[in-house]
């Protein structure tokens, strides 16, 4: 079981460049806003993760990998977060 913190290293890490804002609502569920900190842009906001379903590293690795599909489904091509400075959408 990962304690929040972790959890939350885990999903900034993995959503790097972007910048996460964490809310823990009263249900202990997560709401998670990821955004550009240099112009403020919101790319997406996810509310209801259920922290109790993220028991094992691959869980948290999972569903880091879909926000970070929805991320690329959502910005088509505006920004990189596989490291891949080569490529550009022209």
């Amino acid at each position: 079981m990962f304690t929040l913190a972790q959890l939350r290293n885990c999903i900034e890490e993995g959503l790097s460049p972007l910048t996460c804002e964490f809310t823990l609502c009263r249900d202990a569920s997560l709401t998670l806003k990821v955004f550009d900190a240099d112009s403020g842009r919101v790319d997406l906001v996810v509310t209801g993760i259920s922290v109790n379903k993220l028991k094992t590293p691959q869980d948290v690795a999972n569903m880091v990998d879909e926000l970070r599909y929805e991320l690329q489904s959502n910005t088509v091509g505006m920004l990189n977060l596989v490291g891949d400075s080569a490529t550009t959408n022209q």
